[in-house]
Order: structure tokens, then C-alpha cells, then sequence
């Protein structure tokens, strides 16, 4: 690679680290104390994902319809925070009356919002498992991919992702898991590998979801908001997938983290909630 190649290739690290520190920090902070300040937090993230959307998808966020949307979302996070299920749904469920696009973006963010609201219920460890895989898998593709390079994961939907960006952020995503288990000291070690490497995959996948979105749409970036990362859409696009499959899991084991979860409990979940 030329000098001009590595200074392009890298140019936006900085900003992109620098944004990362604040939201680090800031996501830390409502993560660590809980309570409102995390419910703030998910409902904020929720309201500027379904602003971005709206701005994705020609909805203008100034007219009356883009601010009822934005409300939409977050009135859908807040049904879930205080536990006003009938509420939900109908936010979920009527959410068809933007049309099918604005619908699914919709239920993709409240589904994502009430999945962390889920996972910060009883302990810090279920959402910060699932964070910090994400994060881990995220980075280490982006360093993998500008170190080593070489061919491309899915060049007709993400030019700029490499075979060796999408096995590093695997590699950097179960050593996570790993990790965090050992720093809880809960549940097993062994398949908290699995799951790290399962939620890494799968924030992988949306991330080339939600590329593909913008390469339909003809943008580069959901937005601007976050410095090297573009929009909190860009940010959180594979903790969108991510987190619903870890709350998911966590109601197999309802005792235990979701990363104790074997495929014995995933089966045993499936079979009991059947119909005799």
C-alpha cells in the first residue's frame, strides 16, 4: 500500500476513536448506575435511531408525521421501561400506519431498546457482556481489515469490508466473551466463547444489513452525529441484532447470564413453550 493508500486507509481513525471515547464513557456511566439515567440513555439512542430513519427514508423530520415518529419510538421504549405491555404492543403492532419501510425500522429499533432495557434488569453483566462483544467485534474487524486487508467480505454491499476484517472482529468478539465471564466470575467460561462468537456473527450481519439499506438508499452514512462513525444507526448496527438475540437467550436461563445457555436449555425453552 502506497503512503497515500495508508493515510486514506486511516485517515479517519482519529475522530473515530476520540467519538469513542466519549460514548465509552457516557455509555458506561448510565450503564454502571442504572436505573433512569439508563433508561434516559436507551430512550435518547431510540429516539435519534428512528430520527435517522425518517431521514433514510424521505420522511421530513420537521413536518408533524417525522416528530410523531421519533415520539413513536420512544414511547415504545418507555411502554417497555415501565412495564405497560398492552401499550407496547400497540406502539409495536401500530407502528403499520407509517408503511411498511418507517414500520420495520421501527420495530427493528424498539425491538433493540427493549432488548437492553431487558438485559439491564437484574444485572450490569448481561448488557455489558453484550456491549463490549460488540465493540470488540466492531474494532478488531476495522484493524484486521486496514492491517491485513486482502479480498473483500461483500464487495455489491460494503466495499470497504475484508474476509480478514470479518475474522478478526470473530476472533476479537469471542475473546471478549471470554473475558467478561472471567470478570463476572459467572456462568461458564466455555460457552461464554460461544455466545461471543455467536453475538459477534450476528452484529457482523447487521452491520451488512444495515449497508445494504444505505447502498439501496444511495447514502454513505445514516447521519453525522458521531465523528468517524457517522450516525447512531451506523454506531449501533450490530448491537441492534445483537442485543435481542442475547435477551432472547436470557429467557432460557432465567437463573444464570445468558452465556451459561447450552443447546440443551435452548431446546428444552422451545419444547416446554409448545402446545401440548
Amino acid at each position: 500500500m502506497t503512503t497515500t493508500g495508508q493515510s486514506s486507509a486511516w485517515r479517519d481513525l482519529r475522530p473515530r476513536v476520540l467519538s469513542a471515547m466519549v460514548m465509552i464513557a457516557v455509555a458506561g456511566g448510565c450503564i454502571g448506575v442504572g436505573g433512569v439515567a439508563y433508561i434516559l440513555m436507551v430512550l435518547v439512542a431510540m429516539g435519534g435511531m428512528a430520527f435517522e430513519a425518517a431521514g433514510l427514508l424521505k420522511l421530513p423530520v420537521q413536518s408533524w408525521l417525522g416528530r410523531l415518529y421519533v415520539l413513536w419510538a420512544v414511547c415504545g421504549g418507555f411502554s417497555a421501561a415501565t412495564e405497560h405491555w398492552r401499550y407496547f404492543i400497540m406502539f409495536s403492532v401500530g407502528s403499520c400506519v407509517f408503511g411498511a419501510e418507517l414500520c420495520a425500522m421501527m420495530c427493528v429499533i424498539i425491538m433493540a431498546g427493549t432488548a437492553l432495557l431487558w438485559l439491564r434488569v437484574e444485572s450490569i453483566w448481561p448488557v455489558l457482556f453484550v456491549v463490549a462483544v460488540v465493540v470488540a467485534s466492531d474494532t478488531s474487524a476495522y484493524m484486521a481489515g486496514r492491517l491485513i486487508g486482502g479480498p473483500k467480505l461483500a464487495p455489491r454491499i460494503s466495499p470497504g469490508k475484508t474476509r480478514s476484517g470479518a475474522l478478526g472482529g470473530f476472533v476479537g468478539a469471542v475473546l471478549m466473551g471470554g473475558g467478561i465471564a472471567l470478570l463476572s466470575g459467572l456462568g461458564s467460561t466455555h460457552m461464554a466463547l460461544v455466545w461471543g462468537g455467536i453475538l459477534g456473527v450476528s452484529a457482523q450481519l447487521g452491520d451488512l444489513a444495515e449497508s445494504a439499506m444505505k447502498r439501496a438508499l444511495g447514502v454513505k452514512d445514516s447521519g453525522t452525529l458521531l465523528p468517524g462513525h457517522g450516525g447512531l444507526l451506523d454506531r449501533f448496527d450490530g448491537l441492534v441484532v445483537a442485543a435481542p438475540v442475547a435477551a432472547a437467550v436470557s429467557v432460557t436461563v432465567p437463573d444464570a447470564p445468558f452465556w451459561s445457555a447450552g443447546l440443551h436449555d435452548l431446546v428444552y425453552s422451545l419444547v416446554s413453550g409448545m402446545p401440548g
